[in-house]
């Protein structure tokens, strides 16, 4: 079996198959947005908050299309950043990379100190720094050992996670079917338009829900990083970009239709999760401990693949800078397992500082102030990709014949417009608005450092 599995010539291994890609795909595209945050946007928007849900999904489609055209016309690359450094110029490359490597060692640290406090639902009296060690330990042992490990660990996750939507379809199809009576009235499709409003709590709260939607979908772009390590990467890329709408329908769409139906839009509860109530309508005791459970296992998955893919970003940064460098030297490695070994080790030991906050109460709101910034830089990272895209399509490596975005002259630019849009939405909600600036102080900061380092060494670049 080994024998079929073919090496990069870094040394990376293509050993993620296609049912691995598509289930990290599938992960990437269903967190614990969905199982927990979803009851907020159903309170603030109702039913309208599938249409943000449908409008967003198209939006991050039309993105990743752009993404898998640059993959399918280079699948070598191991991270979406190496095509902005290719057609942005190394400035705004290194700026990327570095922000993007920052955010993920970030979403790392917030999805560790998640798993802890799922955890804790079951032991309390285990120390939150005892679980977030432990995890971090044994996930980061699966991305060293192998690729294929990692995909294997990334197909469970996603499964249990797509057997928990399918439960609830099924089970919210059943009693509506039955016109189940419930604490709340009847179970019904009509309880989606019962007392049907626009705006049921002003157009404030509707423009907030855009950037909750937002972060519910960061992190699409994950599987993009398997690309190059993936077998048949051009037929895998194809699969992935072009079934994720589908599965937004289904699995975002479906999952909120059939829990509206249960719960009139009115009644759910904002501060608990959507799945935990209405798996309680339907008898299941246990419901708390059920989703407890699958919410933990999706944030062991986001862990998983932001370990996988802040180490292929490690890696690529190292190996952009002179071959002379420490970093370079370091970090610029292939390990015999064919995994970029201490870039990932470098990376997951920074993801320690999680534990020692979980230990200072103090840090925590600074933890809390530094995450916000660090999500919120992820538009401009998805804005710059849309503009690499953009000068891909004037350069000699574009591909009439590849796999190309649909409607290209007219998403393209829309699609700019839009994440611009909720970039500007941000400031709407007052959570929010300390990230947004932090982002542009970040942006000014270490772009313009960034630009000034780069000028030195190379003073004409000029090109």
């Amino acid at each position: 079996m080994k024998s079929k599995i073919q090496e990069n010539q870094d040394g990376t291994m293509r050993a993620l198959s296609n049912r691995h890609v598509q289930m990290i795909a599938i992960g990437g595209t269903i967190g614990t947005g969905l199982f927990l945050g979803s009851g907020s946007t159903i309170s603030k928007t109702g039913p309208l908050v599938m249409l943000i849900y449908l409008v967003l999904g198209v939006f991050f489609f039309f993105m990743m299309r752009g993404i898998g055209e640059m993959f399918y016309s280079d699948p070598s690359q191991h991270t979406f950043v190496s095509f902005i450094s290719r057609y942005l110029g190394p400035t705004v490359g290194h700026f990327t990379g570095w922000t993007y490597w920052i955010g993920l060692v970030f979403v790392c640290m917030a999805e560790l100190s998640a798993t802890a406090t799922y955890v804790k639902f079951w032991f309390p009296s285990i120390p939150a720094w005892i679980i977030e060690v432990a995890f971090l330990a044994i996930l980061a042992s699966v991305n060293l050992i192998a690729a294929r490990l990692f995909g294997e660990a990334e197909f469970w996750f996603a499964m249990i996670k797509i057997v928990a939507i399918l439960a609830l379809i099924f089970t919210g199809i059943f009693m509506m079917l039955r016109h189940s009576v419930t604490p709340v009235g009847h179970a019904t499709l009509g309880n989606l338009f019962s007392n049907f409003q626009f705006f049921p709590h002003g157009g404030v709260n509707f423009i907030a829900a855009f950037p909750m939607v937002f972060f519910a979908f960061m992190g699409i772009e994950f599987v993009s990083i398997t690309i190059g390590e993936a077998k048949n990467p051009q037929t895998v890329i194809k699969k992935a970009v072009n079934e994720t709408l589908i599965r937004i329908l289904i699995f975002y769409i479906g999952a909120l239709t059939i829990i509206m139906g249960i719960i009139p839009w009115s009644s759910i509860t904002p501060n608990s999760s959507p799945f935990v109530q209405v798996l309680k309508l339907a008898g299941l005791p246990a419901a708390a401990a059920v989703i407890n459970f699958v919410v933990l296992t999706s944030a062991a998955s986001s862990l998983n693949s932001c370990i996988f893919s802040a180490g292929r970003h490690f890696y690529q940064l190292a190996t952009e800078v002179p071959e002379d460098s420490w970093m370079h030297k370091k970090f610029a490695k292939i390990s015999h397992n064919g995994v970029p070994a201490p870039a990932i080790i470098f990376s997951a030991a920074l993801v320690l500082i999680t534990p020692l906050i979980s230990l200072t109460n103090g840090l925590a709101s600074v933890f809390t102030i530094v995450t916000g910034i660090s999500s919120d830089m992820y538009i401009i990272v998805y804005t710059l990709a849309m503009l690499a895209h953009r000068k891909y399509r004037q350069s000699a490596d574009f591909l009439p014949n590849g796999f190309l975005m649909p409607a290209y002259k007219i998403m393209s630019p829309l699609t700019i417009t839009f994440f611009i849009v909720i970039f500007v939405s941000l400031f709407f909600v007052p959570e929010d608005i300390i990230g947004a600036i932090g982002a542009i102080v970040w942006t000014a900061v270490f772009g313009g450092a960034t630009y000034l380092h780069q000028r030195k060494l190379v003073p004409d670049t000029d090109q």
